[in-house]
């Protein structure tokens, strides 16, 4: 009697030691929210992504969540280029006006020895100046004991002419004409003759540091006083 109570006893206990056992080994299915998009922004992917894709999904999940941001640089303003102010030369016609000096306000010829005259001061330098520094010497001029406060303008009333030479239908001295160019000058000459050269002529051109002879094309700029020779061709 003893005997079976007590195998009775041992084989509840077995039973018991293995139900406890399969109840440790079973795996429960637990809820958990999936990531939302602001949360995988914020935070980066989920631990169990990384962990299973490796490094290089890292890296690559890194680079798709810092995107480079283009910088835009504003370029340097270029320089702005000036021509140079226009000197006056012999040949010139100006226009000076002395305000409230009726008898003095004038045209004025600027002479072969590169001057003007004017009445009560008499001959006034201009080679080389430009309106402006002949106002200013007018001015002085006529404060030295003529107007006590003079105010003196000068404008060009008409250029000093151009000269073209060679094989043109026309050659001589022409007026010059604002923006000309050698081509232009050739047009207001008549034209090539059938002798010339018609790729490029030789420009005579006379400043202040002395006279320069050199071959241009055709679209090089004209000055006052300059002389265009058109050659003629060989063959």
């Amino acid at each position: 009697m003893r005997v079976a109570r007590g195998f009775r006893l041992l084989i509840i206990a077995v039973a018991t030691v293995l139900a406890l056992s399969g109840c440790m080994r079973t795996a429960y299915p637990v809820a958990a929210a999936p990531p939302s998009d602001l949360d995988a922004l914020a935070y980066g992917p989920p631990p169990s992504i990384l962990a299973n894709s490796g490094s290089a999904s890292f890296e690559a999940a890194s680079r798709s969540a810092y995107t480079a941001v283009p910088v835009a640089y504003a370029a340097a303003p270029m320089p702005a280029v000036h021509p140079a102010p226009y000197r006056l030369d012999a040949g010139d016609k100006l226009r000076v006006v002395v305000y409230g000096q009726e008898g003095l306000s004038n045209t004025y010829a600027i002479d072969p020895g590169g001057s003007i005259t004017m009445p009560l001061i008499g001959s006034v330098p201009a080679r080389g100046r430009t309106t402006a520094g002949l106002a200013a010497g007018i001015a002085a001029k006529l404060r030295n004991g003529y107007i006590r406060d003079p105010s003196v303008a000068v404008e060009i009333a008409a250029y000093r002419p151009f000269f073209i030479l060679g094989e043109v239908a026309a050659p001589g001295q022409y007026p010059y004409v604002p923006n000309m160019t050698v081509e232009s000058a050739v047009a207001i000459a008549g034209g090539y003759s059938a002798r010339a050269q018609r790729d490029g002529v030789t420009l005579t051109h006379t400043g202040n540091s002395g006279s320069i002879r050199v071959v241009v094309p055709l679209g090089t700029a004209v000055s006052p006083g300059d002389t265009v020779l058109v050659d003629e061709r060989w063959f």
